[in-house]
């Protein structure tokens, strides 16, 4: 049994106690990423079983997997935000649902009273000497649910970090708490590959010194870090860091000196990694944790000069239209904040924006550049949004292009293998050649 495995057996009686108060039809917001309260849903899941449809509203969320048995169903149904490999099944079999949104109007939903929420489900560091807990490593929707909520549940952690920014709550907002040392969850990078390697390498050739970053996890993202160690005042303005952003901030190639909005701060709305990150974070002032609603305002974003943002994409056809949440009509992530960070670096001055990927899937069998994106893709950045596509084989750069240029730049960049025959579908669809 693994450690927080151990901690839900040994605190659900607690656990269940402190949800006790939830009632049938309750929309419940669920603290997310790192920051699952995982032992307080535990008992949510007993006390669920006298319960009836309590609707789960959540991100994506880790150590969760008890919220899909099938024994839930009819007592507790996930109203995801952003699809995880805890919910992508239950989602594409209709037992629990996906609201695609950008994550920069999930607290307006909130604030606005467009989505009730009855009860907060948070987890947070240990009230200071003035009676303050931390939402610690994930501020994110939560802070706004925190706000809104009729009830806050809390699950008080001495492993949470104190993390500055917006992520303070008084423990006289809670109406109930168990205390739990319990770990936290962690992603440990893995070592990437020469694939990703040369995607990183061609995406850092677009990045200078004074550049703002946004980047999110993963092998692409700690693959572009590695090859930017040699420059100089670049800052960090992004809706999630890892663990790959410590080392280029301890070889001194962060300083955020040239940002507008936070100058000297990296900017975050959440942290996912190991510990070495949580303890990074800890009490750290150059580090600050802010809504989303703050982060991921495009006009926010466009603020900060020569912002870069970087993200990735399942499928880019050959007009520009990107897919990032599903593999044709199965969903597989969410909408996230692509397309706030995408035109937010639109926007800036000197902004980039970029998409990176593999070009190819499924070992090499299927190109991610295609002439038409599969029939029920979701378009989550529109071909007008779209400016840089990066894969291993090189850079297209879709600004102002016309669409029979930007299908010229993208099979560029397509594996060699699928160059000829994505001409050819072009000769097809649109009847025109290359």
């Amino acid at each position: 049994m693994h450690p927080w495995q151990q901690s839900i057996a040994t605190h659900t009686t607690a656990a269940k106690q402190a949800v006790s108060a939830i009632r049938d039809g309750e929309f419940v917001w669920c603290h997310s990423m790192g920051a699952t309260p995982y032992v307080l849903l535990g008992g949510l899941v007993e006390h669920a079983r006298e319960r009836r449809d309590i609707q789960l509203m959540q991100l994506h969320t880790e150590h969760s997997e008890m919220l899909t048995r099938p024994d839930m169903q009819g007592h507790i149904k996930n109203r995801c935000f952003f699809v995880s490999g805890c919910t992508r099944k239950t989602v594409n079999e209709g037992r629990d649902e996906f609201v695609p949104i950008f994550l920069s109007e999930i607290p307006k939903l909130f604030r606005r009273g467009e989505q009730r929420v009855d009860t907060a489900l948070i987890q947070v560091s240990p009230p200071d000497a003035h009676g303050n807990c931390s939402l610690g490593i994930s501020v994110e929707a939560t802070r706004a649910a925190v706000e809104v909520a009729g009830r806050v549940i809390a699950q008080i952690n001495p492993e949470m970090p104190r993390v500055h920014g917006e992520s303070f709550v008084h423990y006289s907002r809670f109406d109930a708490m168990i205390e739990v040392q319990s770990p936290l969850p962690e992603i440990h990078p893995s070592e990437p590959g020469e694939v990703e390697r040369q995607i990183g390498e061609n995406v850092a050739s677009l990045i200078r010194d004074g550049d703002c970053l946004q980047m999110g996890i993963g092998d692409i993202p700690n693959a572009v870090l590695k090859f930017l160690a040699g420059h100089k005042d670049l800052g960090i303005h992004s809706e999630m860091f890892s663990d790959g952003l410590i080392d280029l901030y301890n070889a001194g190639a962060i300083s955020n000196s040239k940002k507008r909005k936070y100058p000297g701060r990296i900017v975050a709305t959440f942290v996912l990694g190991t510990r070495r990150l949580y303890d990074f974070v800890d009490d750290n002032p150059d580090v600050v944790l802010l809504d989303t609603e703050y982060v991921n305002d495009s006009m926010i974003i466009r603020q900060n000069n020569n912002v870069v943002a970087i993200n990735s994409a399942l499928q880019v056809d050959l007009t520009g239209q990107v897919c990032a949440d599903s593999i044709g009509p199965q969903i597989y992530s969410g909408v996230g904040g692509q397309v706030d960070f995408i035109r937010g670096a639109a926007l800036s001055e000197g902004g980039r924006a970029i998409i990176a990927m593999p070009a190819t899937a499924a070992g090499g069998t299927i190109s991610r550049i295609s002439a038409a994106l599969t029939l029920g893709a979701g378009v989550v950045t529109t071909r007008a949004h779209t400016h840089y596509v990066i894969t291993e084989y090189g850079i297209a750069n879709l600004r102002g292009k016309s669409l029979q240029e930007r299908a010229r730049a993208l099979i560029a960049i397509a594996a060699p293998q699928f160059r000829e025959p994505l001409a050819r579908e072009v000769r097809g669809l649109w009847g025109y050649s290359l």
